[in-house]
């Protein structure tokens, strides 16, 4: 969903100023905080329930169209009634293509505006990293201009967003008549509407365990060091993320969204179907997280989170802009492989996340010394 880009950018934003000395960023602090608050226009905006609505049903098709082999005809005519439902609830039977395309078109100006500006932020850490005080006083000037210039980027493309003219109520309306339609007959859509209704961190931590499945078959505590690490935990002053990642993992928990596998990993699992709707969120969602595996080689090359299965031959279709990076390659990457991976590492200094176990490396790039943003880092380096 739109919102999860705001979001993730108004959370780094806020992380900035509080994790740089208060004399570095002092002169440029109301900038930042004038483009949170634009940002929270945005993210009101993208509240509308319009977009709630069609990001369900674009979830629905999705899930409708990844899992269609599987699914017996009760489910497939669940899922269909409910698509039909949400078109006629919001009056646009009919008109939905034409309305869903003028939404993403807007929304792909507000992602990429603020891809470019999340690069920006980690660009200027990793630039005031070692530098002189005077330079990092012309270079918090020169990063202060450009937060202004973001924000007017915001508010250009808020000018010409979409028209919508629905109530306010119509969200509550639609929540309370598909309720009525789909009962505990339909557990299919009953878990769906609880999984699209998850506040927003929730639904990421999620996203994350389906998309690195080896990452939540490692410990709890592995898994709440690689959400704090990635991003994905908001940062609050006084309070610990780690903390914060486990609540929301429990949570998961008492909602029947993960399951404990305390006996054998101690870790996590997530059910059906939930993990099926994850994967439609993941399907639509590809500038944000993509995976590789035997069922799917395809990875988009503007992931920030990426993960590659047993199909090391991907590799040499990522982009260097990556927060996150998991590599599993039984036995060892190929050389082929192994080469395009250092050319990779060499070039990505935004890395947050670096997990290459099984991957056999006999060594890293020397620049990996020079990730400043690298706060996760799980290798197997092969020794002679």
């Amino acid at each position: 969903m739109a919102v999860s880009f705001v979001t993730l950018f108004q959370w780094r934003l806020n992380s900035v100023l509080l994790q740089q000395e208060n004399e570095i960023l002092l002169g440029v602090k109301d900038q930042i905080l004038s483009l949170v608050s634009k940002l929270d226009e945005v993210r009101s905006f993208l509240g509308d329930p319009f977009f709630w609505t069609l990001h369900a049903r674009e979830t629905a098709k999705s899930f409708l169209t990844l899992s269609k082999p599987e699914l017996g005809k009760k489910e497939k005519e669940q899922m269909v009634s409910f698509i039909r439902k949400l078109d006629e609830v919001t009056g646009v039977s009919g008109d939905v293509g034409r309305i869903w395309a003028s939404y993403k078109t807007w929304v792909s100006e507000i992602r990429g505006t603020l891809r470019e500006a999340d690069d920006y932020v980690d660009d200027f850490i990793v630039k005031v990293y070692g530098q002189t005080e005077q330079d990092q006083k012309e270079s918090t000037a020169e990063f202060g201009s450009e937060i202004e210039n973001i924000k007017s980027r915001v508010s250009e493309i808020m000018n010409r967003s979409p028209q919508l003219g629905f109530s306010p109520n119509l969200i509550e309306d639609i929540k309370k008549l598909l309720r009525s339609k789909f009962d505990e007959g339909t557990p299919l859509v009953s878990c769906m509407l609880s999984y699209m209704n998850l506040p927003y961190d929730l639904k990421r931590s999620l996203l994350f365990c389906c998309a690195f499945r080896r990452v939540y078959r490692k410990t709890k505590a592995d898994l709440v060091r690689v959400l704090v690490a990635a991003g994905l935990v908001q940062e609050i002053s006084g309070e610990l993320m780690e903390d914060k990642a486990h609540v929301n993992l429990e949570r998961l928990v008492d909602l029947g969204m993960l399951k404990e596998e305390v006996s054998i990993w101690d870790s996590y699992s997530v059910p059906s179907p939930y993990y099926e709707f994850s994967l439609s969120v993941m399907n639509a969602e590809d500038l944000f997280i993509s995976t590789a595996n035997s069922d799917s080689m395809i990875i988009s090359p503007m992931a920030r989170h990426v993960s590659i299965l047993e199909v090391p031959n991907t590799i040499t279709s990522m982009n260097s802009l990556q927060h996150s990076l998991f590599v599993s390659a039984k036995g060892g990457l190929p050389k082929a492989s192994s080469d395009c991976l250092r050319t990779v590492l060499h070039n990505a200094k935004f890395l947050r996340v670096l997990d290459l176990e099984n991957t056999l490396l006999k060594s890293l790039p020397d620049e990996i010394v020079k990730l400043v943003h690298l706060r996760y880092w799980c290798d197997t380096i092969q020794t002679d």
